[in-house]
Parts: structure tokens; sequence; C-alpha cells
């Protein structure tokens, strides 16, 4: 047997599919009637994927304006109307996660380099003497060294860590890691440091 609920879900789809149809044709009306009866499912699509409202409006934007352009190119008989554009807001938000997590890297790599700086200014101003300041010195430049050797973000947790005194949970919550890794990044980047320095030291 079939419900209603069946007819209303056939009934949808082809207003969906009339909808691309005309779309297809450069139909600017039949977009804006696609928006209103699609949007709300696409936005849950991409807030499930990015969690965040407004990252969440961002893809579903791309996703329309790649909407408008490939309408000409949906093929009813591989995919629902409903599927095909929920596959376009998928794909769209997975872009945007991506942009954010590579804006993130790039700015944690200019934050921990910064810090290294900072850190070296610290030592060196700690320094009370002359000797003591040519010695806070060298290892300040050591551990600038040391400190290069590291992937970005191990390197922005341990100064996060151990310059900043920030709790393990307080890096990874800026950092936007899970704690377990960055516990582990900064653990084996600790080794390296003490490896780093003591060839150093030995050199």
């Amino acid at each position: 047997m079939t419900g209603p609920a069946v007819h209303k879900d056939i009934d949808e789809s082809e207003q969906l599919r009339r909808l691309l149809g005309a779309v297809a044709l450069g139909d600017r009306g039949a977009f804006r009637t696609l928006y209103d009866a699609s949007s709300a499912r696409l936005y849950g699509c991409a807030l499930r994927v990015l969690r965040q409202e407004a990252l969440a409006e961002e893809a579903l934007q791309d996703a329309f304006v790649a909407i408008w352009h490939a309408a000409s190119t949906y093929q009813p008989h591989l995919a629902a109307p409903a599927t095909w554009m929920t596959t376009i807001v998928r794909n769209k938000a997975l872009d945007v996660r991506r942009r954010q997590q590579a804006s993130v890297e790039s700015d944690g790599e200019q934050y921990a380099d910064e810090m290294s700086m900072d850190s070296l200014a610290m030592m060196q101003e700690a320094a009370s003497g002359p000797q003591e300041h040519m010695q806070m010195s060298r290892d300040a430049q050591a551990l600038a060294r040391c400190l290069e050797t590291l992937a970005g973000r191990q390197r922005q947790a341990i100064c996060m860590a151990y310059l900043y005194d920030l709790s393990h949970t307080e890096v990874a919550a800026q950092l936007d890691a899970p704690l377990g890794t960055v516990k582990t990044w900064i653990r084996r980047g600790l080794e390296r440091l003490r490896a780093c320095l003591t060839t150093q030291e030995a050199a």
C-alpha cells in the first residue's frame, strides 16, 4: 500500500526535477523556488558536516552557485534530485572544512614562529650579566634551531604548553585537535628536542 507520505515524496521529487529542468534553461524564478523548497534540508546536511552555522551557510551558498551552473548536467535516471543536490552540498561542506583546516594550520605555523621568537627574547632578557647573557643567547639559539626541526603543529603545541603555560586541554582547544593527539605531539616533540639539544651540546 502507498500512503499520503509516499505520494508527497513523489510529488516533491517531481517538483524538484521540474525546477532543475527550468534552472538548466536559465530560469531565475525557478531557481528561487528551488532554493525555497530545498535550502532548509540542504542547510541541515551542511550543518551536520561542519557543526558551525556560519560555515554551513557558506557551504550552502557555494552549493547553490554550483547547482545553478550544473543544473544542465543533472540526469534524473542516475539519482533523485534531492540526492543529487545533497551530494553537491556535502562536497562543498567538505571543501569549506578543508579550507578552514588549512587556514588554522597556516595561522598555527605563524603563531608558533612568533612564540618561538618571543621565547628567545624572554630568555635573553632574563640574563643578569654579560657572561650569563652570552650563555643564555647560545642556549636560546640552540633551542630555536631545535624547535625548527619539529612539525608546525607539534612545535606550536610545545610552545603553548611550556612557554605560555597552557594545560594540555587548553592547547587542544586552541589547536582544535583531540587531547590524545596533542599529548602525543608534545611527548614526541620533547623527545626530539632533547635529542637535538644533546647533539648540539656535544658538537
